[in-house]
């Protein structure tokens, strides 16, 4: 079987993205609520985002530049403030959080723009978004400074609000047929999570030690 090798120490950093982003899919999209110096809240999407602690809960996103290289305004509020709301994509709202992509100017909120609206947090200051199925309402952890372009952020979930269905009271389990969440791609493609299906992990606890496929 042949195979193509890349090495990554003879890429640009863009073919590097390239293939990264067209690899590792479908990504969760975290619509980062923030608030501004001027109190404006900021919304901005951000691919670049996974959970992947529960004790401490953890959240990570990773922040890059602007198109001219400045520093985007989450960043910006999140060091400044040191919180922030991750709210998670579904269909309803995916083009709501593709206009929220606009570089817009300091001082504009993207969720005007996007026909978005604030709702009240329940552990922090920074709103989060009503018409999101879930909200992490987060404390800055750490702030890792990755490269010139890139900037890891860590963040403590206090706590999480669920649009009404979606989560079983008794069990806290998710209501799977209720959710249809939206997942990255590469470029402007997305994916919708419709078909889905089981797979049982095997339990291996032979006596002998001898494990048979």
């Amino acid at each position: 079987m042949s195979e193509m090798w890349l090495d990554f120490e003879e890429l640009t950093p863009t073919e590097r993205y390239k293939l990264l982003t067209a690899t590792v899919t479908p990504r969760p999209i975290a619509l980062v609520s923030s608030l501004g110096p001027d109190g404006v809240l900021n919304a901005a999407p951000f691919s670049f985002f996974n959970v992947f602690a529960e004790d401490p809960a953890l959240l990570m996103i990773g922040l890059n530049k602007r198109s001219d290289g400045a520093v985007k305004h989450t960043a910006e509020n999140i060091l400044q403030r040191r919180e922030f709301v991750v709210n998670l994509i579904d269909e309803a709202i995916a083009e709501a959080m593709a206009r929220c992509a606009a570089e817009l100017p300091q001082g504009v909120s993207e969720l005007s723009f996007a026909g978005l609206t604030s709702a009240e947090p329940n552990w922090i200051k920074t709103p989060r978004i009503a018409e999101a199925p879930f909200s992490f309402e987060c404390r800055l952890h750490q702030h890792i400074k990755v490269s010139e372009e890139r900037d890891l952020i860590l963040g403590v979930i206090l706590g999480m609000s669920a649009r009404d269905g979606l989560i079983d009271t008794e069990t806290l389990r998710l209501v799977p047929s209720r959710f249809h969440p939206v997942g990255r791609l590469y470029a402007n493609h997305y994916s919708r999570q419709r078909d889905r299906f089981d797979l049982d992990v095997p339990k291996v606890a032979p006596a002998d030690g001898v494990v048979k496929p």
